[in-house]
């Protein structure tokens, strides 16, 4: 099967979309809140893609920045749910969920860009169903509790990551990536803004400890996202490329099996029989998106 180049770039950000997710989740244990968090990511996000605009493009009349705005607003909704699933939530079931993306991806696909869905998508679909599932597997209610909450909040993260993709696919080109994605993480940097009344402590209470986890994990986040916001705002192809970086529910797992005791993470200490079972909900998801890939 051949694999197209440009799709490193989102193989590459499902890997440091892991590493970014890890670093956050230790900074969670200063104190650094979900909206610091978010605040932080979110300045990191408009700084990486600002220097975009040097690429240039055609540009749209600025009758139609509603269009960059529109993007960039599903991407803040997003940002939010998925660091409240990751910090406050379990990696080794918020990563693998986001896998829906790629399903939500194709249906918006169908909605926003007339594309057809075919079988292979809808048998894709039950095996995300089953990977959902087996992700859910927990032992006791209040376990059980604390993944649905993570399962619902990276499930609503995904839908709005997705609508995001589409709406690049859909308007970047005519734009160009040098305008449209400066202009849409842009307004997702002034938009964090918003967040500072919700901060419970201002940012230079954050002890120099947590920044070590947070700086590192919010760059991180931040370039991932250019390489694959990059990828589709040139290429397009939003579901090829949603369906590489869906890669990282696998790489969510082994990671924390791995190397999750380098970042104090806990969910090591859940015990052998819960991570098989997420690991084979990672997997279950996995081959839904080789599925739809070949």
């Amino acid at each position: 099967m051949h694999f197209p180049l440009h799709l490193l770039g989102p193989l590459g950000s499902s890997l440091g979309y892991v590493a970014a997710v890890l670093l956050v989740k230790r900074s969670a244990d200063y104190g650094v809140g979900v909206w610091r968090t978010t605040f932080v990511s979110n300045i990191a996000m408009g700084l990486c893609f600002a220097p975009l605009w040097f690429l240039g493009g055609p540009g749209q009349p600025w009758s139609l920045v509603w269009q960059p705005l529109t993007a960039g607003a599903l991407f803040f909704v997003g940002q939010i749910f998925t660091f409240i699933a990751q910090t406050k939530g379990d990696v080794t079931v918020a990563t693998p969920m986001m896998g829906l993306k790629v399903l939500m991806v194709a249906l918006a696909s169908t909605l926003l860009l007339t594309d057809r869905i075919p079988l292979k998508w809808w048998i894709a679909a039950g095996l995300s169903t089953l990977g959902v599932a087996l992700l859910g597997r927990s032992g006791g209610a209040k376990q059980h509790r604390h993944v649905v909450m993570t399962m619902l909040c990276a499930a609503t993260a995904s839908a709005a990551f997705a609508t995001a993709d589409v709406l690049i696919q859909k308007w970047a080109r005519t734009w160009g990536a040098g305008r449209f994605l400066p202009l849409m993480f842009g307004s997702v940097a002034v938009a964090a803004f918003a967040l500072i009344p919700l901060f419970r402590e201002p940012l230079f209470a954050i002890p120099r400890a947590g920044w070590k986890w947070l700086a590192p994990g919010a760059f991180i986040m931040a370039m991932q996202a250019a390489a694959l916001g990059l990828t589709m705002g040139i290429w397009g192809d939003a579901t090829s490329a949603n369906i590489v970086y869906s890669s990282r529910g696998l790489w969510a797992v082994i990671g924390v099996w791995l190397v999750g005791h380098w970042f104090q993470n806990r969910e090591q200490h859940l015990g052998p029989a819960v991570l098989r079972w997420r690991l084979a909900g990672a997997v279950a998801m996995l081959a839904a998106i080789v599925l739809v890939m070949t």
